[in-house]
């Protein structure tokens, strides 16, 4: 087991364990405390952060402490930044110079907005947007979802505007319809199952070959969620809303057990498989059963791509 390397190489930096605490929060003291710590494990255990959407601190500079603080925490890390797809280059600028980001997120929250009584309504031109920001940002971008996970015809018109690393977030995780609709009762619970489950998202991703990097996150609890996730192709998995319930619940103590145990857990999947480090565990047979096995064929992807590797 103490052969096994679980490190991956991303944007230029090394990281022990391919992960990101991914996007949570920020512009409120609470989330300053929250997000120092986070930053704080970051280092610790050498693994990516995100911050939450930084539109609230361009638009109320007295807020960027709540941001920034992930920077001065973690000087050496690797931080992704975070706006809406449909920002302005200048915004998506500003979040980038705000915590000198390695990469920026740009977020797709369609189903979100949709729920919320003061969201937005039009969409029209933002892959026009995609493409600026992905001309002027000066890092890496990525396409984020938020919990409704990316089709294979998104990631295709996003490629075409640019972005190679796309965070596929599919539905399984927090469930952002789910939450807006108790404020608004726009859905009145109808739209709660939306979105492309994380695994079939994932999926559909792969069967591109394409020269992407991926994220696999919504849903992404267990060591177990996190190995099959490498084992379909994703470069790094993401977890937000676990990290944060032990976080608030339990303190940063727990969370660090909690992160520690599933390292454990997770070298034990790659040495019961044969697994030395990423690439083998992505070379693995993986069977792919019942709805998400129905789901991708009838996307006319073929499930033995994985079963008979």
């Amino acid at each position: 087991m103490d052969e096994i390397d679980l490190g991956l190489d991303f944007l230029g930096k090394r990281l022990r364990l391919p992960m990101v605490i991914n996007a949570i929060t920020g512009g409120t003291e609470q989330a300053a405390r929250i997000n120092q710590i986070l930053s704080s494990i970051a280092v610790r255990y050498e693994i990516a952060m995100a911050v939450g959407s930084q539109t609230i601190a361009i638009h109320d500079p007295g807020l960027r402490y709540t941001f920034s603080i992930v920077r001065e925490y973690n000087p050496d890390g690797l931080v992704f930044a975070n706006v809406a797809a449909g920002s302005a280059v200048s915004e998506a600028v500003e979040a980038v110079e705000m915590i000198n980001a390695d990469a920026l997120q740009i977020h797709f929250n369609i189903p979100q907005e949709l729920a919320m009584s003061e969201g937005e309504r039009s969409f029209r031109g933002i892959l026009n947007r995609v493409q600026k920001i992905v001309d002027n940002c000066p890092v890496p971008v990525i396409a984020k979802e938020v919990g409704f996970g990316f089709s294979r015809e998104s990631i295709c018109r996003l490629y075409e505007a640019g972005i190679s690393i796309y965070d596929i977030s599919g539905q399984g995780g927090t469930n952002f319809i789910t939450i807006e609709d108790q404020r608004s009762g726009k859905f009145m619970g109808e739209m709660d199952q939306w979105g492309i489950p994380t695994a079939v998202s994932l999926m559909e991703a792969i069967s591109l070959d394409l020269p992407i990097q991926i994220i696999a996150s919504g849903g992404i609890r267990t060591a177990a969620d996190a190995a099959k996730a490498y084992a379909l192709g994703a470069d790094m998995v993401g977890i937000a809303g676990p990290f944060l319930r032990t976080l608030l619940n339990h303190g940063p103590e727990e969370l660090e057990r909690e992160i520690e145990e599933m390292i454990y857990r997770l070298k034990a999947v790659f040495l019961m498989t044969g697994s030395g480090n990423l690439e083998q565990i992505k070379k693995q047979p993986l069977i792919i059963l019942n709805e998400t096995a129905q789901w991708i064929e009838s996307r006319g992807i073929d499930k033995l791509m994985w079963s008979r590797r």
